[in-house]
């Protein structure tokens, strides 16, 4: 038996239990930088192993070959009986299921049986953020819970996969006006997704915005602006990691709305450097926080949201909060 988690911190929990297997890290963060469709395995590797390298200052022959140590592990599925797949619901996670199911999709499953762990809480957390919060005898309790991944699941899993690393963000639209019921919190993640992108009336997607916000109301010593974030946007899941890489993009800029001190000039990204670290916002931030001022005509875009990348002096497309969908930027 197999059993895939997201991240490390459940993965080491579980493997204290007596559940049954062989237990995976699946070690990305495929909802921050470039996941673009139409690439070959090998490709798409590389792309993501690129970035993950520069984002988090690691070697990228070291990732290349983590990334692909563990989808060979992924590919031995036929060796087991049965493969049970640990996910939440928040963004984080859904971009990591579906591209897990679209890649099984592919595969002529066998004898081998595919099962799915998937919760947006749990009794007794009234404030549940993931599968990591959870001891030992309480992930255990999960596993007979398992449900037998259908048909609908991994065709779902598919076009949902399809939609996000497409350069057309408008497929994601389509795709929720479908029926999502198989995966009942895709939904909502891929709402939180778009919501990312610019938005018209700054040119800042929902995550600055809401930085912006806390960094104002004094949360600006990252160790602080971190749980008040995830406090204020739990659906995304967000790591301490993808949020940093957000406000340096933001205080990088060439007309900046933060202010970066109390980190190592030299470039070094361990974590201990990333929580010494403080934000303070600009007057040009403020000026963008109510409005007045737009980030993008400032300082031009180069981001990639799943498989749409957004670059030169214009984004191509923005968020409109009040209609509640992408707009294409003339």
């Amino acid at each position: 038996m197999l059993h895939i988690h997201n991240g490390d911190s459940a993965t080491g929990t579980a493997k204290k239990t007596d559940i049954p297997g062989e237990h995976l890290a699946w070690r990305e963060a495929l909802v921050c930088g470039p996941a673009p469709g139409g690439l070959s395995e090998e490709e798409f590797r590389r792309v993501r192993a690129r970035h993950l390298a520069d984002a988090y200052g690691v070697d990228f022959e070291k990732c290349e070959h983590e990334l692909q140590a563990q989808e060979e592990t992924l590919a031995r599925f036929s060796d087991h009986e049965e493969v049970v797949l640990w996910f939440e619901h928040d963004l984080f996670c859904q971009v990591q299921l579906i591209f897990l199911l679209n890649w099984l999709a592919q595969r002529d499953l066998g004898r081998t049986r595919l099962s799915l762990i998937f919760i947006g809480e749990f009794p007794g957390i009234a404030d549940f953020r993931g599968l990591g919060q959870l001891n030992e005898e309480q992930l255990s309790s999960l596993y007979p819970q398992r449900q037998r991944v259908t048909a609908a699941q991994l065709q779902l899993g598919s076009k949902a996969w399809a939609a996000y690393s497409s350069s057309n963000p408008k497929e994601i639209e389509s795709l929720l006006e479908s029926d999502l019921s198989p995966l009942p919190f895709l939904k909502t993640a891929l709402v939180k997704h778009l919501r990312r992108f610019p938005s018209t009336d700054n040119g800042l997607g929902r995550i600055g915005n809401v930085s912006l916000e806390l960094i104002a109301k004094g949360f600006g010593n990252f160790k602080s602006l971190f749980p008040a974030f995830i406090k204020r946007e739990p659906e995304y899941g967000f790591g301490d990691a993808q949020l940093y890489l957000e406000m340096k993009r933001l205080a990088g800029a060439s007309t900046p709305l933060l202010k970066l001190s109390g980190v190592d000039r030299r470039g070094h990204k361990d974590a201990a450097q990333m929580l010494l670290s403080s934000f303070e916002i600009t007057e040009y931030g403020k000026a963008v926080l109510a409005g007045e001022a737009d980030f993008i005509r400032s300082n031009g875009i180069d981001q990639w949201l799943g498989g749409v990348h957004l670059e030169g002096k214009e984004a191509a497309w923005r968020w409109e909060e009040q209609a509640q969908e992408l707009l294409v930027s003339l």
